[in-house]
């Protein structure tokens, strides 16, 4: 049968149920793994190693502190300040789209104090997102922090396949350098409380 009407909403649906697996935090594949699967984030444990594309844009580079010297990758542990909050999210999550808000206006409270504008850095991680969807989830919820794209999921397995939005927040200096002290999926609710609350857990 050579009508193939039916065919491309078939796959569409199919790619689309595939992206949206990733997204919502509820149920136990949250918080269950299959013996083939790296952990879930946790607080106390080391973040795993992670491959970033070092950002063109010199405003960036200057916000992450990164060094003219930068090669063409860096880690999180190039990146400036005292504590480095990373959110992993996909541009198809509708959980993603709803909390974006709620980190604009956390990335802002931050940079508003002088003190807090050095101390913390906000990345963001878009899991199976090429450079090109980074970038339209980037300009349609006018995000202002640093976005990188795992286009190939590898970031995403090494995390333990965290469904979306998921929040990680690492100490960045010191003796406790790479170790997470906050890991949760799903949004934080209110920024300033949230802050607060990264502020507190990060001072233990």
């Amino acid at each position: 049968m050579k009508n193939n009407r039916f065919l491309k909403p078939f796959l569409a649906a199919v790619v689309l149920g595939s992206l949206l697996f990733l997204c919502g935090c509820s149920g136990s594949r949250q918080t269950v793994n299959k013996p083939d699967k790296a952990p879930l984030p946790a607080a106390g444990e080391q973040l795993p190693a992670m491959t970033l594309a070092t950002p063109e844009n010199a405003l960036t580079r200057t916000y992450l502190g990164l060094q003219n010297d930068a090669g063409q990758t860096i880690s999180p542990g190039e990146i400036g300040g005292d504590i480095l909050l990373i959110e992993i999210f996909s541009m198809y999550c509708p959980y993603c789209q709803h909390e974006a808000p709620m980190v604009n206006e956390l990335y802002t409270l931050i940079q508003n104090d002088e003190k807090l504008a050095t101390q913390i850095k906000i990345i963001g991680i878009g899991i199976g997102n090429s450079a090109f969807e980074v970038g339209i989830f980037r300009e349609k919820y006018s995000v202002t922090f640093p976005l990188f794209a795992d286009s190939d999921y590898t970031i995403y397995k090494d995390l333990g396949q965290v469904r979306t939005p998921f929040f990680i927040a690492i100490h960045n200096r010191g003796e406790k350098k790479n170790q997470i002290f906050y890991a949760k999926c799903g949004g934080f609710g209110n920024p300033e409380d949230f802050l607060q609350v990264l502020l507190d857990l990060a001072a233990r």
